[in-house]
């Protein structure tokens, strides 16, 4: 067996650029918008596929509150740059009403390839995400855990959705994100793989065939990371709030904790068949906290806020060792709560209530998220 793990922790989100005026998505904000923003934050800064979009990322962190710290930093910095170009910040996974055609890619030769390559499905892709990496150093005790670890996907899914409107309807969905990324190749749950060098393996197969140039073009829900010695999933919808962000961080890495020290006892959690893990990945992309998921291991539907109180239990003791437990318990206010998808509906329907027309509410959401971006 070997060391254990750091279980450090870094988080990257993406952004949507938005008009003050409009609130619509900024097309082209241009290139003096990005440099404000990497004057103020540095390379942790770039931009993405579309050129409304930004990403940031957190250094490396042993402690969920430092690294939300940091990220709350980095979103106040960011929304003072925005602000500066009559702009503004969103974390959101999609925008309530602009869409995906009036929207221009970012003139990069990676952004070009895929655009080249991937044809429409790509072009669509008016979607963010968030992403957490946690250290693990060994590579096979990397794979072993993230097998055991696609189980609890769904529900951290469940708890950060964001994305309930498409081009200006209500999609009926908690997380409408997955529907469009999912049509990316490469996506969705992992293969169970039997150890670091089968991981490798695969990668290799499909670079030898011309399929990939390298393993960042497996978009997995969740994978080793192939800069960074660390787990990184992938599943989650970019959370409007911070405090949201440190709950989700904190169970996946007390989850992570908790599944290395069932390995230091010979024991694990149980894998089961990838359609068992999607049924709940589709429940939580359609309903977020608001119904059931499967327990599995009695085969029947809970109440999602019934799951949470067994997972602050079973991780907790994890989660006090790695200094995250407040954040782990807040998981239960989400579940009372709701997501910011249910926020996003409560702040369409108090405007209309207020006598909004359609594009007046679809505005007021984006107010809404503006007002969330840097909210602690």
């Amino acid at each position: 067996m070997s060391d254990r793990p750091t279980f450090t922790l870094g988080i990257e989100e993406e952004y949507l650029i938005v008009d003050r005026e409009t609130r619509a998505l900024v097309r082209e904000p241009g290139s003096n918008f990005l440099k404000t923003c990497q004057d103020a934050v540095g390379e942790q800064v770039t931009n993405e596929y579309l050129q409304c979009q930004l990403e940031v990322g957190t250094k490396p962190h042993r402690a969920v509150c430092d690294a939300v710290a940091e990220l709350a930093g980095l979103r106040r910095r960011i929304a003072r740059a925005a602000e500066a170009h009559g702009f503004a910040a969103i974390a959101a996974s999609t925008h309530p009403f602009s869409r995906w055609r009036a929207q221009t890619h970012t003139r990069k030769d990676r952004y070009n390839t895929l655009r080249s390559d991937l044809g429409q499905a790509v072009r669509r892709m008016l979607i963010c995400g968030m992403h957490i990496h946690i250290g693990i150093e060994d590579e096979d005790l990397r794979v072993d855990l993230m097998n055991q670890a696609t189980y609890l996907l769904p529900h951290l899914l469940a708890l950060s959705c964001s994305s309930p409107y498409w081009e200006g309807d209500d999609t009926g969905l908690a997380s409408y994100r997955l529907t469009v990324f999912d049509a990316l190749p490469r996506t969705g749950l992992p293969d169970e793989l039997g150890s670091y060098n089968e991981y490798r393996r695969l990668v290799g197969h499909l670079v030898k065939a011309g399929c990939i140039e390298d393993a960042t073009k497996i978009w997995w829900d969740i994978r080793p990371s192939d800069k960074f010695p660390t787990v990184e999933q992938r599943i989650t919808d970019v959370c409007s709030r911070l405090a949201d962000v440190g709950a989700i961080a904190a169970l996946y890495q007390a989850s992570m904790a908790y599944l290395y020290r069932l390995k230091t006892r010979n024991q694990r959690w149980r894998l089961y068949p990838r359609t068992a893990i999607m049924e709940n990945r589709w429940r939580a992309q359609r309903y977020g906290v608001a119904d059931k998921l499967v327990d599995h291991g009695r085969s029947r539907l809970v109440p999602f806020a019934e799951l949470v109180e067994e997972m602050v239990d079973m991780f907790g003791p994890d989660a006090e060792l790695m200094g995250c437990r407040p954040e782990l318990g807040r998981l239960r206010l989400i579940a009372r709560d709701g997501t910011s998808a249910d926020r996003q509906r409560a702040a369409y329907a108090a405007a209309e209530a207020a006598g909004a027309d359609d594009g007046g509410c679809a505005r007021a959401v984006v107010d809404h998220l503006i007002a969330e971006f840097t909210e602690s």
